[in-house]
């Protein structure tokens, strides 16, 4: 059903405003949630990653904002920092033609500053909890006239351990507050959290079945685990990407890969989830304006990333069970607009990805790469037979061509004279006769390394047979550094120096010896 902004209830300054940015048709998750918002109703909303929750939550707050009035009227609550952030800038963008100002208190950052900036009496805070609750005992922020509280990426606020202060904002909110839960996963503690905060919900589920974004291609590598980076390495020169993420779960490997992808001329760097606030700000800079084409992160650490022009999502380690797969998709296709996740497993690792397709209802293509090109992997397999199929001289037996060295030197055909030198070498290690073109038999090099021919042998390799053989020595190991050492050598390869002086620290601390 086509619709407009105006029809949904947004007054017409902020629809001029939305035009002027190109946004002209609600999309369906903001058709649904725009009036009910407006209505004053609580919301626990769902919808898929990318389908523009943001703007269904923020319309509905911008409309019914007082800009003369000097109060905060709305909290946003944001589980990261870039999250933050983002939302910061869309009331900038969409709010302040309108006279709406917004202030984002995120942790991390100078709060003397964030004070001062509070006497400039914002009518909209968007900020992660931890930060906010800290305002909120300091008595820098008051929530007597707020009238809606927004929680949004619900189910990934709760993950990372922020109920507790969600829950302290919330409790000091008035009884009477509107309570808005925006989400792409509604997991069973987020429900009981609504069941306990809000009046009588209203539920929005825009196409529940389907967790990922339409215009989301999802793909399948299968590769050997010492190959994982050399994968992600060959797919990223194929496809080209001109921003795409990398996922791991580990994040002692971040660093590692980083270091082999700028190595083999890529444009790559990492992206840590406890890096300085100003390090972190840096690098999203560079990879929102074009600098920086490929970064690797954990799913913390690119948690509410919304990259305008992300095109592909690597999965070097697969994600640890569907909701994760789901929010790592999502950081692409967004909006309507394609996009393409791709895993990278081994062939135990595959039986996750089936798993993937059967809870969210998607098919995951299995692919390959074959000169050059990704191809089905039956080309690969068919590739292979073909060229075992002219090693071994058509596909037939090895044993049912007995090739002398003689019958392989008339041929001339490479595959038949290996067979043929292979035999020559044996006979000769195992001291069995052969005849030259004479007649003659030539002297052969015995296992002690002097030579012998047939019926005799020197009194020297007599005596060489006849002396016990010397037990063996145990290989000596070469000096060097202990294996913990090594390998927190290879996890520190390519790390920013920060991160080295911390793991430095953490192996001398109190505790080390």
């Amino acid at each position: 059903m086509n619709s407009t902004f105006e029809s949904l209830g947004i007054g017409l300054v902020l629809c001029e405003t939305l035009a002027r940015h190109g946004i002209s048709e609600p999309s369906p998750i903001q058709r649904e949630a725009i009036p009910a918002a407006l209505g004053g109703a609580d919301l626990l909303a769902q919808s898929q990653t990318g389908t523009g929750k943001t703007l269904a939550y923020l319309l509905p707050i911008l409309e019914r904002i007082d800009p003369a009035s000097k109060e905060l009227q709305a909290v946003v609550l944001a589980p990261t920092r870039e999250l933050g952030v983002q939302i910061a800038s869309e009331i900038e963008k969409i709010g302040g033609p309108a006279g709406i100002r917004g202030q984002a208190l995120i942790g991390g950052a100078a709060i003397s500053r964030q004070i001062d900036r509070l006497k400039l009496h914002p009518h909209i805070v968007v900020g992660t909890p931890g930060r906010v609750a800290e305002l909120l005992r300091l008595r820098k922020v008051k929530l007597h006239r707020v009238r809606t509280i927004v929680i949004d990426e619900a189910d990934q606020m709760f993950a990372l351990g922020s109920a507790k202060e969600a829950e302290e904002i919330v409790e000091g909110a008035l009884r009477d507050r509107q309570l808005l839960f925006f989400s792409a996963t509604l997991p069973p503690e987020v429900r009981r959290m609504a069941g306990r905060w809000m009046r009588a919900p209203k539920e929005i589920e825009i196409d529940p079945g389907q967790r990922t974004a339409g215009g989301i291609e999802h793909l399948v590598f299968v590769c050997e685990e010492r190959e994982r980076i050399d994968t992600l390495r060959r797919l990223v020169r194929l496809y080209e990407p001109k921003s795409a993420l990398a996922f791991v779960n580990d994040l002692d490997v971040i660093a590692e890969v980083a270091a082999k992808l700028q190595h083999a001329g890529l444009s790559a760097d990492a992206l840590y989830g406890d890096a300085p606030k100003q390090e972190r700000t840096t690098l999203l800079n560079r990879f929102r304006t074009g600098r920086l084409s490929t970064l690797i992160a954990t799913d913390v650490a690119a948690r509410g990333l919304d990259i305008e022009g992300l095109t592909h999502v690597f999965h070097l380690q697969p994600a640890l069970d569907a909701d994760h797969y789901v929010h790592r998709a999502g950081r692409t296709g967004r909006m309507g607009r394609s996009g393409w996740s791709i895993s990278i497993v081994t062939e135990h690792e595959l039986f996750i990805i089936r798993k993937f397709e059967k809870q969210l209802g998607i098919v995951i293509h299995q692919k390959a790469m074959f000169k050059g090109k990704i191809v089905e992997p039956d080309q690969v397999r068919g590739a292979a037979a073909r060229t075992a199929g002219r090693t071994t001289g058509g596909g037939k037996p090895e044993a049912s061509k007995p090739v002398t060295a003689k019958g392989a030197a008339a041929t001339g055909k490479p595959g038949a004279s290996k067979p043929a030198e292979a035999s020559v070498r044996a006979a000769q290690e195992e001291g069995a006769p052969r005849r030259s073109g004479s007649g003659e038999l030539p002297p052969l090099r015995s296992r002690t390394g002097g030579f012998r021919t047939l019926g005799a042998a020197s009194l020297r390799n007599e005596r060489e047979l006849d002396r016990p053989a010397a037990p063996p020595q145990p290989a000596k190991r070469p000096a060097g550094k202990p294996k913990a050492a090594r390998e927190a050598d290879r996890k520190n390869k390519g790390a920013p120096r920060w991160l080295k002086e911390k793991r430095e620290q953490g192996q001398n601390g109190p505790g080390a010896q």
